[in-house]
């Protein structure tokens, strides 16, 4: 009898680590450098600063370009896109505390040109949504890419 129950526990230990193998198979999670998850957690939180309090949209693009630049598989990579979004969405409107034509060279009147923003704004949001399907700023993005596309 123990031994009855000894092979059907091996046999259903068996089975159950090469069922968990074949039916449920999941996505390798991305192994995340911790250096630099720590860097763009500081910019993330820098940006999320400046888009909450000080309504400073260019200075979060800035963060969030060297943030992408450098570390595109950032694991919340979804919420930096939604701010850097919705950043650029309101830098075309005019709006926020930081004017953006002001003092500008020649090659930054052309990256804040409203239409190039709108652009920007668009690209961001659809990565966003198509990307991360699962984020809880996929609805949000999706709103606006509505109003984007009027």
């Amino acid at each position: 009898m123990k031994k009855a129950f000894l092979i059907f526990g091996l046999f259903f230990s068996l089975f159950a680590f090469s069922a968990g193998n074949t039916f449920g198979q999941q996505t390798p999670e991305i192994e995340r450098d911790p250096i630099m998850e720590a860097d763009a957690n500081h910019n993330l939180e820098v940006a999320n600063n400046y888009y909450r309090t000080k309504k400073a949209y260019k200075a979060v693009l800035l963060r969030f370009e060297e943030t992408f630049a450098a570390y595109p598989d950032y694991s919340k990579m979804d919420e930096f896109l939604y701010i850097a979004g919705m950043s650029s969405f309101y830098l075309s409107n005019n709006k926020g505390k930081q004017k953006i034509d002001v003092g500008l060279t020649e090659d930054e009147k052309k990256k804040y040109a409203p239409e190039k923003l709108r652009e920007e704004a668009t690209m961001y949001l659809t990565m966003l949504v198509e990307k991360y399907p699962n984020s809880k700023f996929k609805n949000d993005a999706a709103k606006t890419l509505k109003e984007l596309k009027k």
